[in-house]
């Protein structure tokens, strides 16, 4: 467990660190929310906003039940594919 913690700090130091930041003509044309965070042209209005929230909230949904289902998947049954697959 405490090897888990470790990784998902790490995990969460990298993605919040700024690799990488934009050159000054990218930066100048991004709204000021995304300022310095990446290259090329930035949303264009609030769908784009509105889409790029959605897939970002979706992404974080699947890797929560992604690595909930990872460490306890709750698979006892003896017929199940995982039990058939792994003998």
């Amino acid at each position: 467990m405490r090897n888990l913690k470790t990784l998902l700090i790490t995990l969460i130091i990298f993605l919040y660190a700024p690799i990488s930041y934009a050159c000054e003509v990218c930066k100048s044309n991004q709204p000021k929310m995304l300022e310095n965070i990446t290259h090329g042209q930035g949303p264009q209005g609030n769908v784009d906003y509105l889409i790029t929230w959605s897939a970002a909230i979706l992404v974080a949904f699947t890797l929560v039940f992604s690595v909930i289902y990872l460490v306890k998947p709750k698979e006892n049954k003896p017929g199940h594919i995982k039990n058939i697959v792994l003998e």
